[in-house]
C-alpha cells in the first residue's frame, strides 16, 4: 500500500500555552504547505472546545505557502491541575488537497483527509513560580525544557523573588541550582550561595562556576587574582570547567580572562567536548574566532568522534567552518613555504595548533620541507617549538630528516631541545648520524646534543 505524502509542516510539536489565571492567553502555530500544486485544506478541531477558540478554524493554504492559525485559551479561574502537559487537551488538524470546485467543509465531509496532532502544554513564569513555590522540581525541569530562555527573561524582582523563594525549600541545593544552570542571575546570589554550600548542589557548580555563568568578569578576576580556587579548571559533576561553562554562555570577557590566568583552553568535559567545540555547536562566531586565536584545538572529538568542523557542517555555519578551516589553511601554507598566504592567515588569528591524520602541526610541516622562513615567521607569532606529533617527534627531529642545516640552525637559535627524545628515544642527532647528514650532526653536537639509540635499536 503507498504510503500518503505530508500535505503540512507544522511549527510546533506542541501547542504551547503561556497561562495566566483569569487572562485569555495566546499561541500561535504555523502550518506551511509541501503541496507544490494545489492548495491544502485545513480543518482545526480541540478535544476542550468549552476552553479554547481557533482563528480561523478552517481555511486553505496555497502552495508551498504557510498561515498562521491562533489559538486562544478562555480566561480560566484555576491553575491546571497538571502542567506543563495537559492530558485532556489536544488539537486535531485535519488537512486535505483541496479542489476548487468543492468548499473547504464539504472537501472533509466526503474527501481523503490526513491528520495532525498536537498536544498541549501549559507554560510561561507564572507557572515556573507556582511550580518553584510548591517544590515541583519535575514541572519546573518540563517548563525550562520546553522554553529555554524563561529564566534568564524574568525581571530583576521576579528574578530575586523566585531565588529567595527557590533557597527557602526543603530541597532547596537542587532547584536553586537548576535555576542557576537556566540562566537565573540576582544581585545578593553570591552572598546566598555561602549558605547553600555551592558544592552540593546537583551541578557541583564551584564559586568561580557561578562567576563565570553570571558573567561577572570583576569577580572572576578577583577569584583569579587572589587565588581563593582551588583548581582554575576545577570541574561540576558533568566534567565541565568554568572555561566550559563561560564559552557555553557566549560570556566573552570572562573566557579572556579565564585564558590569560592558564585555564585550559582544550580540556574535555564528560562527553568528550571542549569550549571551542561547546562554541560551536551554539554558533557564536565571536567566541568561536577569539577561541581560536588562543590557539584552542578544533580537531579535538567528542565522545561520539565528532570535531567541531563536523558540527559545523552539520549545522550549516560557513563563517564558523571559514574560520576553523583557517588552521587547515595555516598548515598547508607552511607545507607548501607560501610565506604570503601563512602571514596573512596569522595576522587574522588562525590557529597554529591544527594537526592533520599523522599528528603534524604547521611547524612540523615546514620545518620537514626545509622552509626555514616559514619556520622563523611560526615562531615570531608564538608557535610552538617543542610541540610533537604522533609518534613524538619534535619539529627539530623533522628539520634534521628534511636535511636543512639552515632550518635546523632556526629551530635551535630559538630554543628547540637539542635532546629531545621520540617515542622510540630517537634523538635528533641520531637521525643525523643515520642519515649521514654531518654538517647537522657536528652542529648538533656543538650544542650539546646526545646520541640516543632508538628503542627498536637498543632492543635488537
Amino acid at each position: 500500500m503507498e504510503k500518503q505524502r505530508t500535505l503540512v509542516a507544522v511549527s510546533e510539536p506542541e501547542v504551547l500555552i503561556n497561562f495566566a489565571l483569569n487572562t485569555k492567553c495566546r499561541a500561535n502555530i504555523r502550518l506551511r504547505s509541501l503541496c507544490a500544486t494545489n492548495p491544502v485544506a485545513f480543518k482545526v478541531q480541540t478535544s476542550s472546545p468549552h476552553k479554547f477558540l481557533v482563528n480561523p478554524p478552517t481555511g486553505l493554504v496555497q502552495p508551498l505557502s504557510q498561515t498562521t492559525i491562533q489559538i486562544v485559551l478562555k480566561p480560566q479561574n484555576q491553575i491546571p491541575p497538571t502542567f506543563p502537559r495537559s492530558p485532556s487537551d489536544r488539537f486535531l488538524i485535519k488537512t486535505a488537497v483541496s479542489d476548487s470546485a468543492e468548499s473547504v467543509n464539504s472537501l472533509f465531509l466526503t474527501g481523503s483527509t490526513q491528520d495532525v496532532k498536537l498536544k498541549v502544554a501549559f507554560v510561561g513564569a507564572f507557572l515556573l513560580k507556582h511550580a518553584v513555590n510548591c517544590g515541583d522540581l519535575n514541572s519546573v525541569k518540563n517548563i525550562i525544557k520546553r522554553q529555554k530562555s524563561i529564566v534568564a527573561e524574568l525581571s530583576k524582582d521576579d528574578a530575586e523573588s523566585l531565588f529567595r523563594v527557590a533557597s527557602e525549600l526543603d530541597d532547596s541545593e537542587s532547584m536553586v541550582g537548576l535555576l542557576l544552570q537556566a540562566g537565573l542571575s540576582v544581585d545578593d546570589v553570591r552572598v546566598r550561595l555561602k549558605t547553600l554550600d555551592v558544592n552540593s548542589f546537583y551541578t557541583g557548580w564551584s564559586e568561580l562556576h557561578v562567576a563565570v555563568a553570571f558573567d561577572r568578569t570583576d569577580e572572576v578576576l578577583s577569584l583569579l587574582r587572589t587565588k581563593k580556587i582551588d583548581s582554575l579548571d576545577c570541574r561540576d559533576k558533568e566534567g565541565k570547567t568554568p572555561l566550559h561553562l563561560a564559552a557555553s554562555k557566549g560570556n566573552i570577557r570572562c573566557v579572556k580572562a579565564l585564558l590569560e590566568f592558564g585555564a585550559d583552553k582544550n580540556a574535555k568535559s564528560k562527553d568528550g567536548r571542549s569550549a571551542l567545540y561547546n562554541a560551536v555547536a551554539n554558533g557564536d562566531r565571536q567566541m568561536v574566532e577569539m577561541l581560536i586565536e588562543m590557539d584552542a584545538d578544533p580537531t579535538i572529538t567528542d565522545d561520539r568522534g565528532r570535531s567541531c568542523f563536523d558540527v559545523a557542517r552539520d549545522k550549516g555555519q560557513v563563517e564558523v567552518i571559514e574560520i576553523l578551516e583557517r588552521g587547515e589553511a595555516v598548515l598547508t601554507a607552511a607545507r607548501r613555504g607560501d610565506l604570503e598566504r601563512l602571514e596573512e592567515l596569522l595576522d587574522k588569528g588562525a590557529t597554529m595548533s591544527y594537526r592533520d591524520q599523522y599528528g603534524l602541526t604547521a611547524m612540523h610541516a615546514a620545518a620537514i620541507k626545509g622552509h626555514k622562513d616559514a619556520v622563523l615567521l611560526l615562531i615570531e607569532f608564538g608557535g610552538d617549538l617543542h610541540c610533537r606529533d604522533f609518534e613524538g617527534y619534535t619539529p627539530l627531529h623533522l628539520a634534521v630528516e628534511s636535511g636543512s642545516l639552515e632550518t635546523v640552525e632556526v629551530l635551535l637559535y630559538n630554543g628547540a631541545n637539542a635532546n629531545a627524545k621520540s617515542s622510540s628515544c630517537a634523538s635528533p642527532l641520531y637521525m643525523a648520524q643515520a642519515k649521514g647528514c654531518d654538517d647537522i650532526a657536528l652542529l648538533l653536537i656543538n650544542r650539546g646534543g646526545s646520541s640516543s639509540l632508538p628503542l627498536s635499536s637498543l632492543n635488537s
